[in-house]
């Protein structure tokens, strides 16, 4: 009987030294190569998905970050396909981790070219230079970004149809998983994160966030009076402040504090 005690009590203290130390924060450290020449990668963005703690690759592709056993870490690279890594104890044992990336095939894109009439006279030229339809412009003291132009409306076959929109469905995602809302908040706020999705336009963080791919991503936006011009060149910073804002916007709809077209004032 003593001997199964003491058995049952070496298992209880193993269990618990293990659940203790998997919670335990730790640095896990790294290099990010290319895959072909082996030459490190400067500049590439590491993102721990749970904690929302990111860094940015030194010089020489080496970077240090904060994680747990289980999390889940995103790297990537401007032109190169990016990589999910779960994170176990073997990781975190203080040995360096070389990260490979391999680049993306090149797409060969369409390419439009249009003339435009000069004269020489510079009022009249302005005004002949095509300009975007859609811009996204900010003003001076006002929180709110707002767009030049109207976005074309969605129609709907059906008024049950109209009930599907994907604004409702970011409505009742923040609703049921709060986590997400405070992990895109997280990301809008913190300087050095702010940094690194200013310059990414991949949409991969936020497709994590969401759990949405990219076309459901556009619908959402367009469904917020987002144009098509402000959906394909925003950074990933400006659509996780979209999206936020579209969400604070609907919120405040849909709970009577502001009709329909109109923008509720921020403090």
């Amino acid at each position: 009987m003593q001997k199964i005690l003491l058995f049952l009590c070496l298992f209880l203290t193993v269990s618990i030294y293990s659940q203790t130390d998997s919670l335990r924060i730790k640095t896990l450290k790294g290099q990010i190569i290319h895959a072909t020449n082996k030459k490190p990668l400067s500049a590439a963005h590491v993102l721990n998905l749970n904690s929302v703690k990111g860094t940015i690759t030194d010089d020489k592709g080496f970077f240090k970050l904060p994680t747990r056993v289980n999390d889940t870490i995103l790297v990537s690279y401007l032109g190169y396909s990016s990589i999910k890594l779960k994170i176990t104890n073997d990781l975190l044992k203080g040995n360096e981790l070389e990260i490979a990336l391999y680049e993306k095939p090149e797409e060969i894109k369409e390419v439009v070219i249009r003339s435009t009439k000069l004269i020489g006279v510079l009022e009249v030229d302005v005004k002949m230079v095509p300009k975007d339809r859609f811009t996204r412009i900010h003003i001076n003291g006002l929180p709110q970004t707002y767009e030049v132009g109207k976005p074309r409306s969605k129609n709907f076959s059906s008024p049950v149809a109209a009930l599907f929109q994907p604004v409702d469905f970011l409505y009742n995602l923040f609703g049921k998983k709060p986590k997400q809302l405070k992990k895109l908040q997280t990301l809008k706020k913190e300087d050095d994160l702010r940094k690194m999705l200013a310059g990414k336009f991949d949409r991969e963080v936020m497709m994590e966030y969401l759990d949405m791919d990219r076309q459901e991503l556009s619908e959402l936006l367009t469904d917020c009076n987002y144009s098509d011009y402000f959906i394909k060149k925003a950074s990933d910073l400006q659509m996780i402040e979209a999206v936020l804002d579209c969400y604070e916007n609907y919120k405040a709809l849909k709970k009577g504090k502001i009709g329909r077209n109109k923008i509720p004032e921020k403090n």
